[in-house]
């Protein structure tokens, strides 16, 4: 079994008050708490640093912990909340992004499973191959790229990875590693060994981490695995700036419309 925190801050930088932006009437904090719970979790937790996120939650009914305003990431925010509530070091969390009203349930449960079928990995994470070169070049699409075994060698806003031969035939066409089915896109899911958490939130910023603005460097930087596997379905777009809530709405109230 596992848990479920759901990481909720109120002052994002590119779109403060997210998490409460209403979605069909609902604040979308709420879609991503109940997706949570239909996904098997033994529990599901909301962790914020603002009231008005842990008065929310309340009103429909979540459980929340009140976290430090000082995190840097919400990795950081789960090891808070893994402290205060006691867990083992050998239990296994799951973080789920607050801005993805749209993300599968099923996916909750695959990196849950990934991480407990791998002993010695540290993280599990998920992804899903990149099929345009648009989205290839694009630094707000994260890639991932892994080894034989699928452990994570990379984390890059970058297009990796990126065709030696034929440089010039790389920048005239640079989907080149779509084509050949190699460029994968990482998804912001990840499960965590409760003592994994405990030892990254302890580890300050890494080098790698600053340049890209991507909180998993830090763990492949200190030598931690992480295990990748391709999302057995592709989830819905997530929410990063207002202008993405009418397409977010219309996919939700399709799926009311036509539940599975």
């Amino acid at each position: 079994m596992y848990r479920v925190v759901v990481p909720a801050r109120y002052g994002s930088t590119r779109f403060p008050g997210k998490a409460l932006v209403a979605l069909l009437g609902k604040p979308m904090i709420q879609w991503v708490y109940q997706r949570a719970l239909r996904s098997g979790a033994r529990e599901v937790l909301i962790a914020t640093d603002d009231d008005r996120i842990m008065q929310a939650a309340r009103g429909f009914g979540a459980a929340a912990v009140m976290t430090a305003a000082t995190h840097r990431s919400g990795t950081d925010r789960i090891a808070e909340v893994a402290r205060q509530q006691r867990w083992e070091d050998a239990e296994i969390v799951v973080n789920v992004q607050g801005d993805e009203p749209l993300l599968p349930e099923s996916l909750i449960e695959q990196v849950a499973a990934l991480l407990a079928s791998h002993p010695r990995a540290d993280v599990a994470t998920l992804a899903t191959p990149i099929e345009s070169a648009a989205a290839l070049l694009d630094p707000n699409v994260v890639k991932v790229v892994t080894d034989r075994e699928q452990r994570a060698l990379y984390f890059s806003r970058a297009p990796i990875p990126w065709e030696r031969d034929g440089t010039r035939a790389a920048a005239a066409d640079p989907s080149a590693a779509c084509r050949h089915g190699v460029a994968r896109r990482h998804l912001g899911i990840y499960a965590y060994r409760v003592a994994a958490l405990t030892r990254l939130a302890a580890l300050s910023p890494s080098t790698l981490e600053r340049l890209e603005q991507l909180e998993q460097l830090r763990a492949l930087e200190n030598g931690m695995e992480i295990r990748v596997a391709d999302a057995l379905v592709v989830p819905g777009p997530d929410v990063n700036s207002v202008a993405d809530i009418p397409q977010v709405e219309a996919l939700l109230a399709r799926e009311l419309a036509h539940p599975r």
